[in-house]
């Protein structure tokens, strides 16, 4: 049985090659490569029904594909054991649930899983990585409430906090930001990419908002109808000819002060206006 015991000498901590995903008889995704470097923060984005979360959920043995291979730590995802894979990956889904009154403390103790003992019983060190997840997010004053009654803010720093504790080197997220204010999105994408500076974290994540992408990640892959349509540097990717032919919008690029790119849309187009957008340019 192949196990994570002795790491393969790659540069990728996740690799995908040739991957394609279905539906039942609806391909979702044709043929598409990533490479998630060690220590880096790599964001998948495009339009909706692009295939981001289909990518992601692929790269976490959540879907089987039809053709093509992930590797992981250069071992074939596939022929691995799920703990093992806990113990390197850990994921973060779309709007996750918690069972009802689950404390914060408890949803968080659920990370230790793959690492318990027998009978899944707690030992030191579990409960010491319990308690620096904790620290690491902020939720020392709401270990003893129920994850329900949390901020929508407060509860995703919940469900990174459990990524934490399984003391993963790779982290999967998908669309963290959803469903908060611009405020707790912010925090929420400092948070993990003080994560990725401080412990050398790899992290992959699907975002919408293409200026958080820019700024948070150091690598982006664009896909457009199941394919990866552009990946590099984010002031490599965002242009203004991305934003018209893949998100269908004239938008002006600008840059920050640290030269990162600045996406202002100005209208959206349709596709006759974009056909000749491009015969007059």
């Amino acid at each position: 049985m192949t196990t994570l015991a002795d790491p393969v000498r790659t540069t990728s901590a996740v690799e995908a090659t040739d991957i394609t995903v279905g539906y039942g008889t609806r391909e979702v995704l044709h043929g598409v490569d990533l490479h998630a470097l060690r220590g880096s923060v790599t964001a998948l984005i495009g339009p909706n029904g692009s295939g981001k979360s289909t990518l992601l959920k692929t790269c976490a043995r959540l879907l089987r594909p039809t053709g093509g291979t992930v590797l992981l730590d250069g071992h074939d995802l596939a022929a691995l054991p799920t703990r093992d894979i806990a113990r390197r990956m850990a994921v973060l889904p779309q709007a996750p649930t918690a069972p009802a009154h689950l404390t914060v403390r408890e949803l968080v103790e659920q990370g230790r899983f793959p690492h318990a003992g027998v009978l899944r019983m707690l030992r030191r060190q579990d409960h010491e990585a319990i308690d620096e997840a904790v620290r690491a997010t902020r939720l020392e004053d709401l270990l003893h409430r129920d994850v329900d009654t949390l901020s929508g803010g407060e509860r995703q720093r919940a469900w990174i906090a459990l990524t934490l504790a399984q003391q993963a080197p790779i982290l999967l997220l998908d669309e963290p930001t959803t469903f908060l204010d611009i405020g707790h999105q912010l925090e929420v994408l400092e948070l993990v990419r003080h994560l990725n500076a401080t412990r050398g974290m790899t992290i992959v994540m699907v975002l919408h908002d293409l200026n958080q992408a820019a700024q948070f990640a150091d690598h982006l892959m664009v896909l457009h109808s199941g394919r990866v349509v552009r990946a590099g540097d984010p002031a490599a990717v965002l242009t203004a000819d991305l934003l018209r032919d893949v998100f269908r919008v004239v938008a002006h690029i600008s840059t920050d002060a640290t030269g990162r790119p600045v996406c202002v849309p100005l209208r959206s187009i349709k596709d006759d206006t974009a056909r000749q957008d491009r015969t007059t340019s």
